[in-house]
């Protein structure tokens, strides 16, 4: 690769901020996210649970034990009990105080935004809300003139299959991103037309990248973190990195 190619390839690569500036600031909340912009990011990757009043929020676990002050599976609980707690005291005295993000309230940061900024929305499974995560999911989507894909802001996630064939059905025009962890997967959605392997599995089989893409696809791979494995996601061609350090990620694409 010449100079010129590599300028212009760092240049292509969309950074997305996992859970927002999450290395800086508690995961998905406001602030993480409104960093994450301020770093340059192109898109905010965001998880969303049903709580049990039907409110989709941005939990990444089944539970609120790691990241917040309370107890109980987030399926189980009212967003009133979850707004309760705070999501910000496990990282940090500084960062106390912070509360359960709505993915509503994401989506108005996002739309806010100074400059096109995308969402990465990824629906957790398995969970007691089943199928109702992506209908309400949908149905917010479609509220907000997003769920037709024009816009090119929004693009779905799973590493379910089945949540990702619900999301064709309800929102057939949005991009969808089939995630995988350890290995490939062995069956791909045919309407998946983007990958997204695991750093992990990028490091132990890096051709696994060229592969994807000679099926068409388009790949993210995540969470990519350590300069190391920017340079590496580069020399491989990959489209998109998620990480939780956007501007670290963005200065080393601009530094090269």
């Amino acid at each position: 690769m010449t100079a010129a190619s590599s300028l212009r390839t760092a240049r292509a690569v969309r950074v997305v901020a996992h859970r927002g500036a999450s290395h800086e600031h508690p995961e998905h909340t406001l602030a993480a996210y409104r960093q994450a912009i301020a770093d340059g990011a192109d898109a905010l990757e965001c998880d969303v649970r049903l709580t049990a009043d039907h409110k989709l929020v941005c939990v990444h676990d089944r539970r609120v034990e790691r990241t917040s002050d309370g107890r109980g599976v987030v399926s189980e609980m009212t967003y009133a009990q979850l707004s309760a707690l705070d999501f910000g005291a496990w990282k940090g005295a500084g960062h106390a105080g912070a509360r359960v993000l709505l993915f509503e309230d994401l989506l108005r940061e996002a739309l806010a935004a100074p400059r096109p900024v995308g969402l990465a929305v990824e629906t957790k499974h398995p969970t007691r809300a089943g199928g109702r995560l992506e209908v309400e999911l949908a149905r917010m989507l479609r509220e907000y003139g997003l769920a037709d894909g024009a816009a090119g802001l929004v693009e779905v996630m799973s590493f379910s299959r089945g949540a990702l064939t619900r999301l064709h059905r309800l929102v057939p025009g949005l991009p969808a991103v089939y995630l995988m962890e350890r290995r490939l997967r062995p069956v791909r959605p045919p309407y998946a037309t983007h990958a997204g392997p695991g750093i992990d599995l990028v490091r132990r089989d890096p051709g696994l990248v060229a592969r994807l893409k000679a099926k068409g696809l388009s790949v993210r791979v995540w969470t990519v973190d350590e300069p190391q494995d920017v340079e590496l996601c580069l020399r491989l061609g990959v489209d998109t990195i998620i990480t939780n350090r956007p501007r670290q990620v963005r200065e080393q694409l601009e530094g090269r």
